[in-house]
C-alpha cells in the first residue's frame, strides 16, 4: 500500500547549519589544533565530505584533563550553585536561540530526519540544561544527604545515534553538581558537539570547564584510563562498555554505563491496535532504528497477531525514506557505511533461519547510506535477529498465547534497558512492569524521553542512571 499522493519535496536549507570547511577541538575555553589525525566527517546520505575535524592524541587528552582539573579546583568547585546554574541556563537558552543551526547541522552530519532534530533532539537537549539548571542550588535537599560534594573531573565518552541530545544527558548534570568536563563525541559525528563549544564560550562558561576532545576510539580509551579522571560515563556499545568497566577496575573512579538493548515491546489482545501500531512503528523506526532503548522484539498475542501484522504493514508502506533535510521524511539515512553492512549482514542471517521478511516496497535514494524499514515474522527466540542488537529500521515479531509465556520472552535477553506494554487495563499494566527485567518500562507509548525521569539499564545494558533526581547520585560524592 502507498500513498495516494505524492508529498512536494520540503527542504530545510542547509546553509542554516553554518557550516565551517574545519573545526578544531576545545580545550581550557580555546579552539586549538589536535595532534591526532585529521578526521573526515561524511553527510550519510550523500556521502559527501561536510568538514574536517581535527583529532585529540594522548597529549591533547593530557592538557583537556589539565585544564579541567584547574577550572575545577580553582574556579567551578567554588562556586555557589545558584551561580552554576546561572551558566547553564545560560546555555539552554543559546541551544534554542540556535535550534535551527543544531537542527540542520546534526541531520546533516548523523542522517537522522530534520523533524526528529528539531522536535525532539535538540529542544530535549536544552530542557536537560533547564532541568539541570534548577537542580545546582537544591543539591543539599536532593536526598543525597545534607552537604553532598561534586567529584572532580568528569571523563565523558558519547555515542553518534544522538550526538547533541547524549552530550547534553552528560555535560548538564556534571556541571549542576560541580563537575568539571572532558568529553569525546563520537568519531562520525563530532559537529554539534564542536558547536556547543561555541556555545560555551559564548556564555561565558570558564575556560576548562568544558573541553571537547574528537578522535576515534583511542581518544576515548586514554580519557577512560586518564588518572586524573574521577568519573567516566559511557554510553555505546556493550562490548566497549565491558571494556571500560575493566580499565576502571580498582582505580577509584565512579563508573556510568548505558549499553546496548534489545527491547521487548508486548502488544495484548485488548490493546487498541491503531495506537498500537504508531506505537510500534515509533518504537522502532524512529531515527533509523538508531536508538538502544528501540522496541526491536514485538511480542504479539496469537489471537491479534495477524491482523496487527497486516495493519503494521500498511503503516509502514507509508513511511517517507530519504533526504534527512526534508521536513516531510520519516527515515532518514543509517550513519555509516559500517553500520549498513552489519544491518545487511544482521538482516540476512533472518532469512537464512527462516523468518519471513517484508520490506517496504519505498524506492531507495541511488546515494547515501539507506536501508527500507523490515520487519521480519515467524520469528523465534534462537535466531540472532532476535538475540542480536541491530540499531536499524529491523522490527523482529514473535507471538505467545499467555501473560507469563510474554513475560518469559520479554526477559529471555542478556539485556535489560526498555520494555513496552500495549494493553487496555491498567492491573495488567502494573503486573507486567513489575515483571519486566528493564530499567524503563513504558505503558501505551514508546520511546518517551523526559529530563525529570530516570533512564538506565540492567545487565548488559548498563548500570546507573541519568535524568533526574536519581541521576545527579552519579556526580556527587555520596
Amino acid at each position: 500500500m502507498t500513498s495516494p499522493w505524492e508529498y512536494a519535496p520540503a527542504p530545510e536549507s542547509r546553509e542554516l547549519a553554518d557550516l565551517k570547511p574545519s573545526y578544531r577541538m576545545f580545550v581550557d575555553g580555546e579552539f586549538v589544533d589536535g595532534g591526532g589525525q585529521t578526521i573526515k566527517t561524511v553527510n550519510p546520505a550523500t556521502e559527501e565530505t561536510l568538514a574536517e575535524v581535527a583529532s585529540a592524541d594522548t597529549g591533547d587528552v593530557d592538557r583537556a584533563v589539565a585544564a579541567a582539573r584547574r577550572a575545577y579546583e580553582q574556579v567551578w568547585s567554588k562556586l555557589p550553585g545558584k551561580e552554576r546554574a546561572k551558566y547553564l541556563f545560560r546555555i539552554a537558552r543559546l541551544i534554542q536561540e540556535r535550534a535551527r543551526e543544531l537542527a540542520v547541522l546534526e541531520s546533516l552530519d548523523n542522517g537522522k530526519p530534520i523533524k526528529e532534530s528539531r522536535d525532539v533532539d535538540v529542544p530535549t537537549a536544552a530542557a536537560h540544561f533547564f532541568h539541570h539548571a534548577g537542580w545546582a542550588d537544591k543539591l543539599d535537599h536532593a536526598g543525597f544527604g545534607p552537604n553532598p560534594k561534586p567529584l572532580g573531573v568528569a571523563g565523558q565518552v558519547i555515542p553518534w545515534n544522538f550526538p547533541l541530545l547524549m552530550l547534553a544527558w552528560k555535560i548538564a548534570p556534571a556541571l549542576a553538581c560541580g563537575n568539571t568536563v572532558v568529553l569525546k563525541p563520537a568519531e562520525t559525528t563530532p559537529l554539534s558537539a564542536l558547536v556547543f563549544a561555541d556555545i560555551c564560550r559564548q556564555a561565558g562558561l570558564p575556560a576548562g570547564v568544558v573541553n571537547i576532545v574528537p578522535g576515534a576510539g583511542d581518544v576515548g580509551a586514554a580519557l577512560v584510563a586518564h588518572s586524573d579522571v574521577d568519573k567516566v560515563a559511557f554510553t555505546g556499545s556493550t562490548e566497549v562498555g565491558k571494556q571500560i568497566q575493566r580499565t576502571v577496575a580498582g582505580a577509584g573512579k565512579k563508573l556510568t554505563l548505558e549499553l546496548g538493548g534489545k527491547a521487548a515491546n508486548i502488544v495484548f489482545d485488548d490493546a487498541p491496535l491503531d495506537q498500537t501500531v504508531e506505537g510500534i512503528v515509533t518504537g522502532i523506526f524512529f531515527n533509523q532504528g538508531h536508538v538502544c532503548c528501540a522496541g526491536s522484539r514485538l511480542l504479539v498475542q496469537e489471537s491479534v497477531a495477524e491482523e496487527l501484522l497486516e495493519k503494521l504493514r500498511a503503516r509502514v508502506s507509508t513511511l517517507r525514506v530519504g533526504d534527512p533535510l526534508d521536513k516531510n521524511t520519516d527515515v532518514g539515512a543509517i550513519n555509516s557505511a559500517e553500520q549498513l553492512s552489519k544491518i545487511t549482514e544482521l538482516t540476512a542471517s533472518g532469512e537464512t533461519e527462516g523468518a519471513q521478511r517484508w520490506s517496504s516496497p519505498c524506492d531507495l535514494p541511488e546515494r547515501g547510506f539507506f536501508f527500507a524499514p523490515t520487519v521480519f515474522s515467524g520469528v523465534q527466540q534462537s535466531m540472532r535477529i532476535a538475540r542480536e542488537e541491530i540499531f536499524g529500521p529491523v522490527l523482529s515479531v514473535l507471538t505467545f498465547r499467555t501473560p507469563d509465556e510474554a513475560i518469559a520472552k520479554a526477559n529471555n535477553t542478556p539485556y535489560g534497558l526498555s520494555a513496552g506494554i500495549w494493553t487496555e487495563k491498567g492491573s495488567r499494566i502494573l503486573w507486567a512492569a513489575q515483571k519486566l527485567r528493564a530499567g524503563v518500562v513504558w505503558a501505551n507509548t514508546f520511546n518517551r524521553f523526559d529530563p525529570t525521569a530516570p533512564f538506565g539499564g540492567y545487565r548488559e545494558s548498563g548500570f546507573g542512571r541519568e535524568g533526574g533526581r536519581a541521576g545527579l547520585e552519579a556526580y556527587l560524592d555520596v
